[in-house]
């Protein structure tokens, strides 16, 4: 008699179960069930090939219905009939669509899958395959790359001046691979055992309140058009980088705000859980010093629901647009410097004014470790609010508050 879904629904592990128990259908073609200890079920069909017994899983319950499941022991039957083993028939399947994902099609279930759900910057990762690996890797089977291969082409990316570079996009094409090995598309990565074609050095790097001065004022003289001068910077970038420089918040953080997550009556700039890098929402007091660019911000963003948006997509502007502007550029009395470096630069120095560490820890959105943090769910706001108040006050005497014979020029502009 043929099972019904009701009766398959019913199926329960017995009391104290440990192992996998099977059930047959009784109408003696083999087909079966297995229940497991945690109740969960999948099909089965046992036969014999050549005189020996043999077992292959049809589908895991209830993904697999119970009409899918009677159509695929059809299927398997049929195969008996013709001579062929239904289990080795499904391996040799399987393999044969694992063998024939190329690159392309990897890239893009990876960029879909895993990176899109997971990763604020995965346009960084897709940017980086599209142009570094796709062309040389794209019509290749995936499970063809080799370890020699990944290699050549980091010592490409490095041989062009850029080891960073390189070192990052390592990164993402491990990733990628790991995740292919997890979703079974091959079974081992080519990244296994490869180093990072450099070695990169934590960087401790503050600004010092005398090159915070050059800098602000060398800011607000860089022209952002085309002239005769041979730096040029957006007045986008400009602002993200003075707003890095009063609030201390990541850069990824301030070019992707939008308008609805800032409140200016009430001062606070309310940063999401999903756009925080540590999937914690954030609340930002807002400074007279920050309201005063925002508002020169909101000149700029017209009609666009973010602060910074693109110009051709509704979307906002890239983090490398601008971590480029600032590698081009070069002012005297700065050592060489990144965006990052400025929120470092407003740790320091808040800590410095004697406001306590976890104050700034709380400033940053850093997340805290300890067991008394598990319980500690005061927000400090107000511990927050005076620190930033107490840095506007300071980084406006350091930035006025001096002689304008000691402003010193920038290469390009006099």
């Amino acid at each position: 008699m043929k099972w019904t879904d009701k009766e398959i629904n019913a199926f329960k592990p017995e009391e104290g179960q440990i192992k996998p128990r099977d059930i047959r259908e009784k109408s003696g073609n083999g087909f079966g069930i297995t229940i497991f200890p945690s109740g969960e079920k999948s099909f089965i069909y046992i036969y014999h090939f050549h005189g020996r017994k043999r077992r292959m899983t049809l589908g895991k319950y209830p993904h697999c219905s119970l009409a899918d499941a009677r159509k695929l022991h059809r299927e398997a039957l049929k195969m008996l009939e013709e001579g062929k083993d239904p289990a080795l028939e499904k391996k040799n399947v399987k393999i044969a669509e694992r063998d024939a994902s190329t690159v392309n099609a990897l890239i893009e279930e990876y960029i879909e899958v895993w990176a899109k759900p997971r990763k604020r910057s995965w346009q960084e990762d897709q940017r980086f395959l599209y142009k570094e690996v796709k062309p040389f890797w794209g019509k290749l089977k995936a499970n063809e790359i080799t370890k020699r291969q990944v290699i050549l082409l980091l010592d490409q990316i490095k041989e062009r001046g850029a080891p960073i570079a390189a070192n990052r996009g390592f990164a993402c094409i491990r990733r990628m691979f790991n995740f292919a090995v997890e979703r079974d598309i091959i079974t081992i990565s080519p990244c296994t055992s490869v180093k990072p074609v450099a070695k990169e050095n934590q960087r401790d790097r503050v600004l010092s309140a005398e090159e915070i001065k050059i800098l602000w004022h060398a800011l607000e003289k860089i022209p952002n058009q085309n002239t005769t001068h041979d730096i040029k910077m957006s007045e986008q970038t400009k602002l993200v980088l003075k707003l890095q420089l009063v609030l201390g918040q990541r850069k990824g953080e301030i070019i992707s705000a939008e308008w609805s997550e800032i409140d200016m009556k009430s001062g606070w700039w309310t940063i999401p859980a999903a756009k925080a890098k540590n999937g914690q929402a954030h609340r930002v007091p807002l400074t007279t010093f920050a309201k005063k660019l925002l508002e020169e911000t909101k000149q700029l963003s017209g009609n666009s629901n973010f602060l910074f948006p693109a110009k051709l997509k509704d979307t906002h502007i890239r983090g490398t647009s601008i971590d480029h502007a600032v590698r081009r550029s070069s002012f005297i009395g700065v050592k060489a410097w990144t965006p990052h470096d400025l929120r470092r630069t407003v740790a320091s120095h808040i800590t410095s004014m004697g406001i306590p560490r976890l104050v700034v820890s709380k400033i940053l959105n850093h997340v805290e470790s300890s067991v008394t943090a598990i319980y500690d769910r005061h927000g400090y706001d107000n511990e927050k609010l005076n620190a930033l108040e107490a840095w506007a006050q300071k980084l406006n005497e350091v930035i006025y508050e001096v002689e304008d014979s000691k402003i010193i020029n920038f290469r390009g502009i006099k």
